[in-house]
């Protein structure tokens, strides 16, 4: 049995549906030479029953006649003897036995009639009577018995059944031959037109074949959607679209990858470079003089620091790249706008930075919903990006607002402006990308890691919004950060709930004011008054 599973599994579908289709054309045909025999069959015995019932009477009053001219010495008529030769007829007594009998032209086959008392014709009711003959091979005899009138015996008529078979016989040959040889043809056409409606399953076989050789790029041929074929190379085109954006996304991350391990150490490499040569410097007597070890101990200290930030940063992308689930809450961008001018003017307080509204307006609520610490996160990496490339007198300015809606979706925008020697077209392409620097000597100088504006577009990536790179009017680079404006709904009123650190809405700080006049005063010189601005633009106090 697995032996044959294992034969058919290899006949091609084609081979198997050829074969179907002559085997249902050759039960067809049996089918039909079965009926056809059958149909004629029951169409001859029908014929011949007549042809005997037709012909008992006149062969009852022949046989009488005939009898009377044999007591005679009367010879019959040529008309009557060739009349009577199909026939097999003879006159019985009641109880059976042969009172006149029909002479044959021929003895070689006669039937074998049953000795028949009257009784049983009579229930036979001129029913026919199918008897074997005497001769070996004989096809045997159909035969009819009818009373005579006055009940004094009964006289028994048959015919050969010879030529009847031999036309039932001639009939099924003649049919089977004709099916088996339309078989033939037809299994030929049938072939012809699968091997012609398999070609373009071949040629989808021979696609898939080279796909499989490494080729992704192959497609396979498009064919009427409303066919087989059709559909199934429109799925296999999609799938394979999926399969080759898959590897090609697997070989980009893993080239990413390898650039990403090449880039870290060597970045590491560079500190630890450093470390160790100061240390062995110091532990070789190199360095003697307090204030050379003093330098020495320091440029470990910065070097470690640079090392311990580019982990850092580091463990951010990769958590990060986890997509980890983020502590989603409203936000509003102004209050991280306000608190990040502030830092910058307390850390660096020769600065000219002021927080403006994205239309060069007053500053407005930006609301949004997202992880606080994240995007602290981010505007904290922008600005410093923007303090450490820039020269120490150049102003920032720190832009935020709502934009309006375009393509059915509004952004609420924060972005910082300086006016530094901006960044080329070349390397705009680039400054998202992991450990990429315009310029490498410079940014070691000033201590970056080159991951920075990565983490910006990671985490602005996680929260549906993005991070943009622009041109300053008058030089420099705009960063803006761009997240979908969500309303905050009100509690109480239509004020905000977000307050500030000693209870005050935000909307009454005075960074925020919306008086032309207002600007700082020594009451409220601090971290958050120290900022003051005009509808010119503002101005630094």
């Amino acid at each position: 049995m697995d032996h044959l599973k294992k034969f058919f599994r290899q006949i091609s579908l084609r081979s198997k549906l050829v074969a179907l289709m002559s085997g249902l054309m050759i039960l067809g045909i049996v089918a039909t030479a079965w009926g056809t025999s059958y149909t004629l069959q029951s169409t001859l015995m029908q014929q011949i029953d007549s042809d005997l019932a037709a012909n008992s009477g006149p062969l009852m009053n022949s046989m009488l006649q005939l009898n009377q001219q044999n007591s005679s010495s009367t010879q019959p008529s040529n008309t009557d003897t060739v009349r009577l030769l199909r026939f097999n007829g003879s006159i019985r007594t009641p109880d059976g036995s042969v009172y006149y009998a029909l002479p044959t032209a021929s003895q070689a086959d006669t039937p074998q009639i049953p000795a028949l008392t009257l009784a049983q014709v009579q229930e036979l009711e001129n029913r026919s009577l199918d008897i074997p003959g005497t001769a070996s091979g004989s096809d045997g005899w159909r035969m009819k018995a009818f009373a005579l009138a006055d009940n004094s015996g009964y006289m028994t008529i048959a015919l050969p059944l010879n030529q009847a078979k031999d036309t039932i016989e001639q009939a099924t040959a003649s049919i089977m031959f004709t099916g088996m040889l339309s078989t033939l043809i037809m299994s030929m056409i049938a072939y012809g037109a699968t091997s012609r409606a398999f070609r373009p399953l071949i040629r989808v076989e021979r696609t898939a074949a080279a796909i499989a050789a490494g080729d992704l790029s192959r497609r396979v041929e498009d064919f009427p959607p409303e066919t087989e074929v059709g559909r199934l190379s429109h799925s296999l085109n999609a799938m394979l679209a999926h399969i080759e954006q898959a590897f090609r996304g697997r070989a980009m991350s893993e080239r990413k990858m390898r650039q990403f391990i090449q880039d870290a150490s060597h970045e590491l490499r560079t500190p630890l470079v450093t470390i160790r040569g100061y240390s062995e410097l110091y532990r070789q007597g190199g360095i003697k003089e307090p204030e050379h070890i003093a330098q020495a101990m320091g440029r470990i200290e910065n070097e470690a620091k640079r090392m311990g930030q580019l982990v850092e940063d580091l463990l951010t992308l990769a958590r990060l790249d986890e997509q980890r689930p983020l502590d989603v809450t409203p936000v509003d961008l102004l209050l991280l706008a306000s608190d990040a001018v502030e830092d910058a003017k307390v850390s660096a307080p020769d600065r000219v930075v002021r927080l403006i509204g994205i239309d060069e307006g007053p500053p407005r609520s930006a609301p949004t919903r997202g992880d606080e610490a994240r995007l602290r996160q981010v505007v904290a990496n922008l600005m410093t990006n923007a303090m450490r490339y820039t020269p120490a007198g150049s102003p920032i300015e720190v832009a935020v607002g709502v934009l309006p809606v375009i393509d059915g979706r509004s952004d609420s925008v924060l972005a910082i402006r300086d006016h530094g020697p901006g960044i080329s077209e070349a390397d705009a392409k680039r400054v998202f990308e992991r450990f990429y620097r315009a310029d490498t000597s410079r940014q070691r100088e000033t201590g970056g890691t080159g991951l920075g504006l990565a983490i910006v577009a990671a985490i602005a990536a996680q929260h549906d919004g993005s991070v943009r790179l622009t041109n300053t009017d008058g030089g420099g680079a705009t960063m803006s950060i761009h997240l979908p404006h969500v309303p905050f709904e009100p509690l109480d009123g239509p004020e905000s709930d977000m307050d500030d650190d000693d209870g005050s809405p935000l909307e009454t700080r005075n960074v925020k004011g919306t008086d032309a006049e207002k600007s700082s005063t020594p009451e409220n010189d601090g971290a958050r008054g120290i900022i003051s601005w005009t509808k010119d633009k503002g101005s630094k106090k």
